[in-house]
């Protein structure tokens, strides 16, 4: 009598799941490539940002050189660009589209999917710290600050990207692909303005500024400043801020997403 096949290991089975999100993510990163619109906001966009308020000092940001205003601001502005504005409405579309439940029906599961996903917004946020950093330090001689905590920094870009990507799917999972579009863009545009960005906040209205200081985009630039040594303080109160608004985005995105 022939032995009965063994049952697969754990591991041989959680192999191909590895394999296929790694696939996807190589394949989202392919995509994104691939649509103009979303290098336009990824790079275009945060670089430009940077080299024009960096060459032309047009606001006072409180110190010696705007750069070191400016860069991790924009840094923020990359985050939000991409986990955002570009997953959410490649997303929703996907949605729309009926991607989304073509791939709930191959061997990739949601998990790995929503994976993939994530990986790729790393990948390209990668990309968009190296780029900017590198214009700051060749084109305008940033150095980090005294101080300046590069551990804190990511620590703030990873809980960042948690926060916006989950405010993207949100709206994706439970919006039409044209109100995220332009939902999105307004978000954009909002926090742009509102997030400490290219303004100092304490140059805002005291009723604009309250509400911009228990923003996401404010809580990620701030400790971004901190973490390079741009301004000094404690980042406790912000990293908190930013985790609440991660935590909280992905809660409601897992709870209303659709996937068709």
């Amino acid at each position: 009598m022939s032995a009965s096949p063994r049952p697969a290991s754990r591991s041989s089975r959680a192999a191909p799941a590895w394999r296929a999100t790694l696939a996807q993510t190589g394949m989202e990163l392919r995509l994104t490539s691939r649509r103009g619109e979303n290098l336009l906001v990824t790079l275009v966009i945060p670089v430009v940002t940077l080299a024009f308020f960096a060459s032309v000092p047009v606001l006072s940001a409180g110190t010696d050189r705007p750069v070191d205003f400016l860069l991790p601001g924009v840094l923020a502005l990359a985050v939000i660009s991409t986990s955002l504005v570009n997953l959410g409405i490649a997303t929703a579309y996907e949605r729309s589209y009926g991607v989304l439940k073509r791939l709930g029906g191959s061997p990739l599961p949601r998990a790995g999917l929503i994976a993939a996903k994530m990986l790729a917004v790393l990948v390209v946020e990668a990309l968009q710290v190296i780029l900017l950093v590198a214009i700051a330090v060749l084109g305008f001689g940033w150095t980090p600050g005294p101080g300046a905590n590069l551990a804190l920094a990511l620590a703030a870009i990873l809980l960042g990207t948690l926060a916006f990507a989950g405010i993207g799917l949100a709206m994706a999972g439970a919006l039409r692909a044209e109100a995220t579009l332009a939902g999105a863009n307004a978000l954009f545009l909002a926090l742009l303005l509102l997030g400490g960005i290219i303004l100092p906040l304490d140059h805002l209205p005291p009723a604009l500024e309250a509400l911009a200081r228990i923003l996401p985009a404010s809580a990620l630039s701030d400790t971004l400043r901190i973490g390079l040594g741009g301004q000094p303080g404690e980042a406790g109160g912000t990293l908190a801020l930013l985790a609440a608004w991660g935590l909280g985005a992905s809660a409601i995105a897992a709870r209303t997403f659709r996937w068709e």
